[in-house]
């Protein structure tokens, strides 16, 4: 027997989140922006991994590179010998230099596996020279590695993975070895970067150091930045910065949103989502086949043969019609609760949300993700 239903075609589950209607928060303007300049960098290098249990790769360019460190290390290797060790793994380390980092500090490393090793668990990587988009060495890695995977494999070929054993990570692995250069302390003017551009909250930062610091220090230059004039002498810009991060902002609300996630069964709909005057009708409407296959017997010495025929019983069922109104301007909490008041399932609620904007009823962006 298929069934099958018709009034909605995402099938989802509504996380009972709603936002009232409240005053914006005070946020501090070191949480909403940052200052142009002072960034993290990316660093990436190529390394071994040695001291693994018979885990390590089995390719030819993990061998290559074995035998060029073993070179440079003094170590001559005779040609026409494959060094097919299995305790070795090519890897790529991955690192973050945050801003102002001096030369000597240590940071945190990333180590994946490049090549068909099956786990790095006690492995330790040997020194690695880690480089950013200028080709320049920045730090420097090295030491044994943390691996939250964990694999085990039978005789008979039975196999048990947890996690991700061919990733780990070496905590203050690497050292700095080369400060990046900000232009933190140049020129007379900061400039602070919106994490989330709005017009509102760029003004509102502006008039918040103009009205602390008199006159006209601050000014929005667009939805995302805010330029202050700031003193020439490095320590007096930082701790002048160190005010300005710390002043309160009320920051703008955000535009009004509804937001479906098909894959988790979320929806999230802002306080500010507004429906205009409409009348929604909601049912059920299911189609069900049965099938009830006969069988034909023919006639004694016809000379027929028993056949199976097949025979479906379809079957239509609408529930009644639920109709409600939504009356000018309505909230989110109306909105919820006229749905709720008719039995309707989350997937129904994004139905009358896809309608309404149809309609051109319904005051909000919709977002399916």
């Amino acid at each position: 027997m298929a069934r099958f239903a018709l009034h909605s075609v995402i099938k989802i589950g509504l996380l009972g989140l709603a936002f009232s209607q409240s005053p914006a928060m005070a946020e501090r303007v070191k949480d909403i922006a940052s200052v142009a300049g002072v960034r993290s960098n990316q660093l990436i290098g190529y390394g071994l991994v040695v001291g693994l249990n018979r885990t390590g790769d089995k390719n030819r360019f993990t061998s290559q590179t074995l035998r060029n460190m073993l070179l440079q290390l003094g170590v001559t290797v005779p040609p026409g010998i494959d060094l097919k060790s299995k305790n070795i793994a090519a890897v790529s380390v991955q690192a973050d230099l945050p801003a102002f980092a001096k030369p000597g500090q240590t940071i945190d490393v990333n180590v994946s596996s490049l090549g068909d090793a099956t786990s790095l668990r006690g492995g330790s990587l040997l020194m690695t020279p880690l480089r950013g988009a200028d080709g320049q060495i920045y730090a420097v890695a090295q030491g044994n590695l943390v691996v939250g995977g964990l694999s085990a494999q039978g005789l008979d070929g039975s196999k048990v993975t947890v996690n991700v054993p061919s990733a780990g990570r070496i905590p203050n692995g690497a050292t700095v070895e080369r400060e990046v250069p900000t232009g933190f302390a140049q020129g007379s003017h900061l400039m602070l970067n919106l994490h989330t551009p709005d017009f509102t909250t760029a003004n509102q930062v502006a008039d918040i150091i103009n009205r602390t610091y008199g006159g006209s220090v601050a000014r929005a230059l667009d939805a995302a930045s805010v330029q202050v004039s700031a003193p020439h002498d490095p320590a007096q810009r930082v701790s002048f910065t160190s005010l300005i991060e710390n002043l309160d902002v009320s920051p703008g609300e955000a535009p009004a949103k509804v937001i479906v996630n098909s894959r988790t069964g979320t929806v999230v709909i802002s306080s500010h989502v507004r429906v205009q005057p409409a009348a929604v009708t909601h049912g059920n409407l299911s189609v069900t086949i049965s099938e009830k296959p006969i069988v034909s017997q023919p006639p004694a010495l016809s000379g027929g043969s028993t056949a199976i025929v097949p025979r479906s019983d379809v079957t239509v069922n609408e529930e009644a019609n639920r109709m409600f109104v939504f009356n000018p301007g309505v909230s989110l909490d109306e909105i919820v609760q006229a749905v709720n008041r008719v039995g309707a399932a989350p997937s129904d609620l994004v139905a009358i949300l896809e309608a309404l904007r149809s309609a051109g009823a319904l005051r909000a962006e919709l977002i399916v993700i």
